[in-house]
């Protein structure tokens, strides 16, 4: 990457963080309780994540969800994360995971995609865990490291939930090819994002991707989500591509 691409980089990394830690402030409502671990990894190396359960117990193990938060995904980033949306979708059945990302560039490249493969593997050992494919989301950084993750090895995953992420036809997503999408990006984002909407939308749906996309009016970079939009396409998801 050149000297200016990856000040530019980086740049949106820490504006991505302050909007996020802004967001926290003014909307963080629930009072879900998260587990902090610490989980060694096939290489050796440890991963810490935050991990939250199903709000309600059951007796079949549950589904497993990979959330990973915006800006470079750091420790607070991650918990503030699992607790505002990691909660929402625990209260949904999900257990969700949310991994600090190692080197402060959320999961982006090969080296962090895979380090999220390897936790699937070791959290699916657990007796609690479902095993078969995995639903991956994101919130900025983390949605479009969640979309770098699924065109590895789509076949390993349910679908991904971006909350916002962009692509480009700079990258290749004809792996994604009838792979599920739920896209949202907010109409006042103030990263610009907005105005790459039908960039970003024209390059999955020219790669074969089953898109569920949409602005958010009014919106910023960081949202609430919308759960009577995403809760009938989660639904949908899990039961085509559970197994």
């Amino acid at each position: 990457m050149r000297s200016g691409q990856s000040i530019l980089f980086n740049n949106q990394i820490v504006l991505c963080g302050l909007l996020y830690s802004l967001f926290v402030v003014f909307f963080l409502f629930s009072m879900t309780a998260t587990a902090q671990e610490r989980i060694e990894l096939a290489d050796g190396s440890v991963l810490t994540v935050f991990m939250v359960k199903p709000a309600e117990t059951t007796d079949s193990p549950s589904p497993l969800l990979i959330l990973m938060g915006g800006g470079p995904g750091n420790a607070s980033i991650s918990r503030d994360t699992s607790i505002w949306l990691g909660g929402g979708f625990a209260e949904r059945g999900w257990m969700v995971a949310v991994p600090v990302s190692p080197n402060n560039r959320a999961f982006r490249g090969a080296e962090n995609n895979d380090k999220v493969a390897q936790l699937i593997t070791v959290l699916q050992q657990r007796e609690d865990i479902a095993a078969g494919r995995v639903m991956l989301a994101g919130i900025s950084n983390g949605g479009m490291s969640a979309l770098e993750i699924a065109r590895r090895n789509p076949d390993s995953y349910m679908g991904v939930v971006a909350v916002p992420a962009l692509s480009t036809s700079a990258f290749d997503n004809r792996s994604l090819k009838d792979f599920p999408v739920y896209l949202r990006i907010g109409g006042d984002d103030q990263l610009g994002w907005a105005d790459r909407f039908d960039e970003t939308v024209a390059a999955l749906t020219e790669a074969g991707v089953d898109l569920d996309a949409a602005i958010l009016d009014s919106a910023p970079h960081m949202f609430r989500m919308n759960w009577e939009s995403l809760d009938p396409w989660l639904e949908q998801v899990k039961a085509q591509r559970s197994q």
